[in-house]
């Protein structure tokens, strides 16, 4: 059993792919050849916004929206400490620094009402109100410019609340997309929320290349002319004008012949998704294992990057699943605020305490669209040992 089938689905669409690859091989535009501009229009129209920018990486994607947005040092930018490191990692390479704020302990996406308080405790340097990062409370502080919240699994976050609290408050909002393109909220597609929308193409994605790859979306023309810009080394009128510092965060004109194949059958991936997830649930609350199965939100739908459950005792039904040859993956053992690489911001133990104890318990099941009914019932029989 795989984790994640990308042979079946290779299968699927081989020929379309092989196909694709030929025709780029054959015009040898190898960098921004004219199958990335067809990407673009596609999914830009896809998640209904004006511009959607191909980049090297969903990281890239953030990074770009980040300089994009003018964003440095002194800045502070509010995030979850509960999603993959690229978030943070992104907020800390432009020169700001990232102020965590605690996590919806259903969803385990950023909590609204805790963003509030973490920028009133950012702006009076009172880390009392929400517990802040060393440098917001030393010295001149930090002012608080945006937020980038993170659609968790599939799900995207609570943008309405968000940008309730981000309009009060003047700061810009980034969506990290990077699980949830597909995913829906109150009608509107993943993608399309916030001033900027960065997902990625990362192969084991809902939609995803054969290597590494992103994309910025926005309706903001100004920021589309930015990202443009600085994802070729800040280009201005030619490839030997550069009016600003910039990145080489270009998508790889193969990885974009290759996802063209790959939206064909998106849609129906998607739905297939959402029967493997419907399946999972209902098994797992009939077989009475005692686990916290997901839930979405009345309004929402998920991408299903991840079946993630809750646990306990995490380590027993861990250990059942490999006995039974069962692979599982845990997103993610230790928060943001508590990895190495961010101990600089001086964040304790028990700061946040929804994302510590989600991460001490959770763990993903195998998830994708070619997921068998007999599988599904493996999967659950191996929990229930």
């Amino acid at each position: 059993m795989q984790f994640i089938d990308l042979g079946t689905q290779q299968q699927r669409i081989r020929a379309v792919v092989e196909a694709r690859i030929r025709r780029v091989l054959d015009h040898g535009q190898y960098v921004l050849g004219p199958e990335n501009e067809e990407l673009e229009e596609r999914l830009a129209a896809y998640v209904g916004v004006r511009h959607a920018l191909g980049c090297a990486s969903g990281t890239d994607a953030l990074v770009l929206g980040l300089m994009a947005l003018g964003v440095g040092p002194g800045d502070a930018v509010f995030t979850s400490p509960f999603t993959f490191v690229a978030t943070a990692e992104a907020i800390a390479l432009t020169g700001a620094v990232p102020v965590f704020v605690d996590i919806e302990p259903v969803t385990f996406n950023l909590a609204p009402e805790r963003l509030a308080q973490a920028v009133e405790a950012v702006r009076r340097k009172d880390a009392r109100l929400h517990p802040l990062p060393a440098q917001a409370v030393a010295g001149k502080g930090l002012h608080p410019r945006g937020v980038i919240a993170v659609d968790l699994f599939g799900v995207p976050a609570d943008y309405a609340a968000i940008a309730e609290v981000a309009a009060a408050e003047e700061l810009f909002v980034i969506e990290d997309a990077a699980q949830s393109f597909g995913g829906m909220r109150q009608g509107r597609l993943a993608g399309s929320f916030g001033d900027l929308a960065a997902t990625s193409f990362f192969p084991a994605k809902p939609l995803g290349g054969y290597g590494d790859g992103g994309m910025v979306f926005t309706d903001n023309d100004r920021l589309a002319a930015l990202v443009r810009s600085i994802r070729v080394h800040g280009q201005g009128e030619d490839r030997y004008e550069n009016v600003r510092l910039g990145l080489n965060a270009r998508l790889d004109t193969l990885q974009a012949a290759v996802l063209l194949a790959k939206c064909e059958i998106f849609a129906d991936e998607v739905e297939r998704r959402q029967q493997v997830a419907a399946a999972y649930s209902t098994r797992i609350e009939g077989a009475g294992l005692g686990l916290v199965i997901p839930q979405v939100p009345e309004g929402c739908r998920s991408a299903w990057a991840q079946y993630s459950v809750l646990a306990d005792n995490r380590q027993l039904y861990l250990d059942r699943l490999a006995a039974a040859g069962i692979p599982y993956a845990i997103y993610y053992p230790r928060p943001l605020h508590l990895q190495a690489a961010f101990a600089y911001l001086g964040y304790p133990a028990g700061a946040l305490p929804v994302a510590e104890d989600v991460a001490g318990r959770i763990f993903s099941l195998p998830m994708h669209p070619y997921l068998a009914e007999q599988d599904i019932d493996r999967v659950v029989a191996a929990l229930a040992g």
